[in-house]
């Protein structure tokens, strides 16, 4: 190397050196953490009790807690047990409402006219079950006795079951309504968690047992969605049939929105449950073949 290469070199590296000197003296830079929150504030929020709202009873009823009982076998039974008085009083009130109807068709077919109470109490049962009152005394009688009528009661308890899940549900617990059934004037029942805008119905709200009962009767017997449930009914009635209860499960294709779906389930349903229910089932073939 010569002398010039090796001065120019020199030179360089202290040119490096001066450049570099001061920034070598200063103090390496802080590297700011994130700073973590304590857990026990995590806790503290987390932990926090949520205060819960409770919705108070629309009646004075003393329900069974059905959710407490966790054997099955046992909540089934006690389920069906709880329902069925109330099923099998409203079934005997129907088929006192029918000895009469059938002993006033005797009559008009023997030429005898009904008397004027007995033509006072046909007219509040023609606008009861919305019978066309235009029609013949005689037309109205053999209609009501297609509307007045039974429902076996192991279909009415397995429809309970599946509407309420087994007594557990809020409008059951709430509003004593083991049906899903809907009334459309404000404040007639409670106000569904999940209903449309602008939709008004409410599932309604009963004082006790037996008046959720009739109503679920009295829509089956009036409605014009179960035609076909009432159809089949008489079908039966005519022929001298038993009214089973799978058979007419048939005819509740429009009580869900699930149609074949719910029918499927409610037959199922019936099968599966058959031991609970044969108290039942056995009461309701015997009334049908009356």
């Amino acid at each position: 190397m010569t002398r010039s290469v090796l001065i120019k070199c020199t030179l360089l590296l202290a040119l490096i050196t001066f450049v570099l000197a001061p920034f070598t003296f200063l103090k390496p830079k802080l590297t700011v953490e994130s700073v973590k929150v304590p857990s026990t504030s995590v806790q503290t929020v987390s932990q926090r009790p949520v205060k819960k709202i409770i919705e108070k009873p629309l009646h004075q009823v003393k329900l069974p807690d059905f959710a407490a009982i966790r054997d099955v076998k046992a909540k089934k039974k006690h389920f069906f047990d709880f329902l069925r008085p109330s099923v099998e009083r409203e079934n005997t009130k129907l088929l006192a409402k029918r000895a009469k109807l059938e002993l006033w068709l005797e009559n008009i077919s023997l030429g005898l006219s009904l008397s004027d109470e007995e033509l006072n109490t046909l007219a509040v049962l023609v606008k009861k079950y919305r019978v066309n009152e235009k029609e013949s005394v005689l037309q109205q009688v053999n209609e009501l006795l297609v509307r007045i009528d039974i429902v076996p009661a192991p279909l009415v308890l397995v429809q309970a079951a599946n509407e309420s899940a087994w007594g557990t549900s809020r409008f059951s617990r709430i509003g004593l309504n083991f049906f899903g059934i809907w009334c459309y004037r404000q404040g007639c029942g409670m106000v569904p968690s999940g209903r449309n805008t602008g939709a008004k119905h409410e599932v309604a709200a009963f004082k006790n047992i037996d008046a959720a009962v009739a109503r679920y009767f009295y829509n089956i017997n009036s409605h014009n969605a179960y035609r076909v449930f009432r159809t089949i009914r008489f079908e039966l009635r005519s022929q001298n049939q038993p009214l089973k209860s799978e058979i007419l499960a048939t005819g509740l294709l429009p009580y869900s929105e699930r149609g074949a779906e719910y029918v499927i389930d409610i037959t199922t349903m019936l099968r599966q449950n058959k031991q609970y229910l044969q108290d039942s089932s056995t009461k309701a073939d015997i009334v049908a073949a009356d």
